[in-house]
């Protein structure tokens, strides 16, 4: 009796075993591939306005922000962008920016792009605290991910949720 137990376990034990290693054996081979595979580029701020001038179209790029151009001196430093670019929106008339300089949010707006979506949001935070008491530094702001859209005040509300709906669909 002991000798047909055993006989009628080992099928069983072998099925639990190939069991087991057929449900491993697709995530291995997953994670194989996608080691293999080279990972995707790291969102940028001009990668990131190309998204959005394909449902913005009326956005254009006007700049990038160097460490030597970099108005702010924010570029690059810890906890700061590690990209940006400015754009300019054609529906904002140029008498209504007339004296800015080109680059300036008010023109159109900016993205920055951060190394961690805590600090794309408390870049926001900050902006929206210091223009609070400014409505001539007013501005919409959107954060996805690690990104931080600025979008003049300039555009009506209307107009700049297009700019949010956009930065939703970044990757």
């Amino acid at each position: 009796m002991r000798k047909s137990l055993t006989s009628a376990a080992l099928p069983i034990v072998a099925l639990v075993v190939l069991t087991a290693c057929s449900s491993n054996s697709p995530s291995n081979h997953h994670s194989d591939a996608k080691a293999a595979t080279p990972a995707s580029k790291p969102l940028t701020a001009d990668t990131a306005l190309t998204g959005i001038t394909a449902a913005v179209p009326s956005a254009k790029k006007s700049g990038v922000v160097t460490a030597d151009n970099d108005p702010n001196h924010l570029l690059g430093r810890p906890s700061q962008y590690t990209s940006k670019v400015t754009f300019e929106d054609t529906r904002i008339p140029g008498d209504q920016v007339s004296g800015t300089d080109k680059g300036d949010v008010e023109r159109g707006g900016a993205i920055e792009v951060f190394g961690s979506p805590a600090d794309a949001k408390a870049r926001a935070t900050y902006i929206q605290a210091v223009t609070k008491s400014m409505p001539a530094l007013a501005e919409y702001d959107y954060v996805h991910g690690t990104v931080l859209v600025r979008v003049s005040h300039y555009l009506t509300p209307k107009q700049a949720a297009g700019y949010e709906s956009a930065a939703d669909m970044l990757g």
